[in-house]
């Protein structure tokens, strides 16, 4: 499962309300390979769910993992900054054993 913090729900609902996306889109986490530390998390909004999909839902939210990401974020809490040195979304992943210094990649 993953959580979502309150701060990340707004600013996911004001970003897909901007880009015109319905309420049927979900979003959408995967982890490709990339980034300095190997791994990199890619945020979308999808509406399509297929078999190979995990479906969750936190605070409101409807997250559609694909099974082979599942195991790199399973227990990761999804926040969002916007202070002075705000990064954006930022992925509190319990099963990375390393991140590169901006956040955005890791390994486990």
């Amino acid at each position: 499962m993953i959580k979502i913090t309150n701060k990340a729900v707004k600013k996911l609902k004001e970003l897909r309300e901007s880009e015109n996306h319905s309420s049927d889109h979900n979003i959408r986490v995967k982890v490709k390979g990339g980034g300095c530390s190997g791994l990199l998390y890619d945020l979308n909004f999808d509406s399509q769910i297929s078999d190979k999909d995990e479906f969750f839902e936190d605070n409101g939210m409807k997250i559609v993992v694909d099974k082979k990401s599942l195991f790199y974020v399973l227990g990761t809490e999804l926040d969002f900054s916007d202070g002075l040195n705000g990064k954006g979304f930022q992925f509190k992943n319990p099963n990375a054993t390393r991140t590169c210094g901006c956040g955005e990649s890791f390994s486990v």
